[in-house]
């Protein structure tokens, strides 16, 4: 083949080695899955913010009290006499059977328990002995609620709570499972035929497998939370299924063309493989974004969701070629009467005649489709950054019910106590620190400080009067900062802290994945309006999808939809991980859409013409790939974490948005508008710019 590219080359081989290479793939597989039984790593994070001065408070804990943390489980209880001594008695059982269990530190008795003003309510909170609550094992956790539950009779009931309980009650999450059921009902309907809806799965499939078994390993290395594999598999799934399915459309395009099986093939790897590549390495540049962040335990949710992202990317244009080579011609075996009809000529296509409406008023089309987005975004002007806490957890479950007791006996601030760490020991010192501490406005009380065994530290519990997520808390930790001159850490000051430090590094982070992004369309296309273009597009589509979380989040109809039930605060690093994987995910339909138009154009039609005709030829496998990315993420909903959810609304929404409002309104409309002058390249600018072997021949 004159003039073949290394992706035809890649191609041609895989095909005359496909048992090779099925064989290769099934060995990774098998390795891998082993090699994360034998070496795999457990889940664990630090979500401590560098730098800040609530890690400098645990860091002085740990350092000076030994196995205490700032995380803590709480024992809370109510009865008609809370400290009377049966009560007593009873809570001092279940507080020596817990105090046994791995992760949970000792020393704690029902006699050093806080008892409310009206007597019903008591509360002791349990040191954790793991470095950090994610480390606590899930035996654990399940243990304590089963205490709590035994111990709940005779008119006394008993509750535990914090993040050891809260995680030991989020069940696996399922849906992976709903979104490739989805994914499989889509592919069916659009290609009719068992076979061809069965590659872009199996392709999916296989990566999902290496991938997760990769991410194991990577837990051994690298501290990763739980809830990093879970979107690492949404999102291998999601691209995977996606990029299969363009690569197969093109495959059975050439077919249909009347190109043998190897012709196609090769076609298919050489072009929409082409826009793989160049997909994947946008999302994988998104992605590596998190870095800037700064914060460690996102360093291990970006490598899982890359690792995800390159198996996949590996897959579609090694094992799917190797597997088209089996199925041949019988691609469209087992059909579906009445799906996967035959797609009009471009030039009759509905999407085509579409394109050539927006072409004769693109004006109109740009102002009605930019005023939509713009409705869209504009409750993200009300978003409030900052950490949900047990209020909103669902109803019944243990963590909300002790939540429940605790405000209703002790107010609002005493389900986040901040935790004052004072260079001294002195007794009169810190008595007189207690004694300022009470004085400031917004305290709601302060405990008795206590000494560290070597009489050097001392520390001192401050309830605020107003709960953890209200804005007045983050105001009065940077009062007793400024005023006391002594260290305020704790869980709700480490929030505050890493709300602050997200804020201020996130313009960084949007300029330097905008940037590269930018750079790699700018290769792929050599066109810089094109380019320039693309990114304006996709920060328009995810200001949509920041609307519609902070909508989500008030709590109201939209929030009930998903189970968000009461306004909660948005955690910092939601948009931060929406914006790294949406900004690579909605450049997969701006690449595969400029893909088809640019390769129109290299073959001598004008930009007119050619935008009508690869809409054309895109608008239906967009939309299919749309539908399965939205339900894969949509899926997220089904989540019991609150931030989860929110993920999940976020990104169904922007790609909603991005395949049709963006894709089928804005970018033909502009690219109407821009004429010939979209593929304007400066001479100087084209000496600079790296001339890649894998673009594509023309038409």
């Amino acid at each position: 083949m004159p003039h073949a590219t290394r992706l035809a080359r890649l191609a041609g081989w895989t095909l005359e080695r496909r048992r090779l290479v099925v064989a290769a793939w099934l060995a990774a597989l098998v390795a891998a899955a082993g090699a994360s039984a034998l070496l795999g790593g457990a889940w664990s994070a630090d979500y401590a913010t560098p730098g800040s001065e609530s890690e400098a408070a645990a860091e002085r804990l740990a350092e000076r009290f030994p196995g205490r943390t700032p995380e803590t489980v709480d024992v809370v209880w109510t009865a008609p006499r809370a400290g009377a001594p049966e009560v007593r008695a009873r809570i001092d059982r279940l507080l020596a059977e817990a105090q046994a269990l791995d992760g949970i530190g000792d020393g704690v008795r029902a006699a050093q328990a806080q008892v409310s003003p009206d007597g019903r309510t008591g509360i002791v909170r349990l040191p954790i002995s793991a470095s950090t609550a994610a480390n606590v094992p899930h035996a654990s956790g399940e243990r304590l609620i089963a205490l709590a539950e035994g111990a709940s009779r005779d008119g006394i009931r008993v509750a535990v709570g914090g993040p050891v309980i809260d995680r030991a009650e989020q069940g696996a999450i399922s849906s992976e499972g709903v979104g490739l059921l989805v994914a499989a009902g889509v592919l069916l309907l659009t290609f009719g035929s068992v076979v061809a809806a069965g590659l872009p799965l199996a392709t999916a499939l296989f990566g999902l497998g290496v991938s997760a078994a990769l991410v194991g390993l990577l837990a051994a290395v690298l501290e990763v939370p739980d809830w990093a594999e879970s979107v690492a598999a949404m999102l291998g799934i999601g691209v995977g299924i996606d990029y299969a399915l363009l690569i197969l459309t093109r495959f059975r395009a050439a077919l249909a063309g009347g190109r043998d099986v190897r012709a196609a093939t090769v076609e298919a790897i050489a072009t929409a493989g082409r826009s793989v590549l160049i997909a994947g390495t946008t999302v994988v540049i998104s992605l590596m974004g998190l870095f800037l962040m700064g914060l460690p335990y996102l360093y291990g949710v970006a490598l899982s969701a890359i690792v995800a992202v390159l198996v996949v990317m590996v897959a579609s244009v090694t094992l799917l070629p190797a597997l088209l080579g089996f199925a041949g011609e019988r691609v469209d075996r087992l059909r579906i009467p009445g799906t996967g009809r035959a797609p009009a000529a471009p030039g009759r296509a509905p999407a085509a005649r579409w394109s050539r409406l927006v072409g004769r008023r693109p004006w109109t089309a740009v102002l009605a489709g930019g005023a939509v987005l713009l409705a869209l975004a504009a409750p993200v002007l009300g978003l409030r950054l900052g950490f949900p806490d047990a209020g909103n957890e669902r109803r019944g479950s243990m963590t909300r019910t002790a939540y429940d007791m605790t405000v209703r006996g002790f107010g609002a601030g005493a389900a986040g106590p901040l935790l004052v760490v004072a260079g001294t020991g002195d007794r009169a010192e810190l008595t007189a620190l207690a004694r300022e501490l009470g004085a400031e406005r917004g305290v709601a009380g302060v405990s008795p400080p206590q000494v560290n065994p070597a009489g050097d530290t001392g520390v001192i519990a401050v309830v605020p009067r107003t709960s953890p997520q209200d804005g007045a808390t983050a105001d009065l930790v940077e009062r007793l900062r400024e005023r006391t001159g002594a260290l305020v850490g704790g869980q709700t000051a480490s929030f505050v802290d890493q709300s602050e430090i997200t804020g201020d590094r996130l313009p960084l982070f949007i300029g330097g994945v905008v940037g590269l992004s930018f750079l790699l369309l700018l290769v792929a296309f050599r066109a810089p309006l094109v380019a320039l273009k693309a990114g304006v597009m996709n920060l328009l589509s995810i200001g949509a999808a920041y609307g519609v979380v902070a909508m989500t989040a008030e709590g109201g109809a939209l929030g009930q939809l998903v189970g968000i039930d009461t306004a909660t605060p948005v955690p910092p690093f939601i948009p931060v991980i929406m914006f790294a994987i949406l900004f690579g995910l909605s450049m997969d339909y701006e690449v595969f859409l400029l893909s088809r138009i640019r390769e129109e154009v290299l073959g001598g039609k004008r930009t007119s013409r050619a935008v009508a005709e690869g809409l054309a030829r895109t608008a239906r496998v967009i939309t299919a790939a749309a539908a399965i990315m939205v339900a894969v993420f949509g899926a997220f909903a089904l989540s019991d974490q609150v931030f989860l959810k929110l993920v999940g609304v976020g990104m169904a929404t922007a790609i909603l948005v991005d395949a049709t409002l963006v894709r089928l309104v804005l970018v033909p409309a502009v690219m109407q508008l821009l004429g010939e002058r979209n593929w304007w390249l400066p001479r100087w600018l084209d000496r600079l710019i790296p001339r890649t072997e894998i673009e594509p021949a023309p038409a």
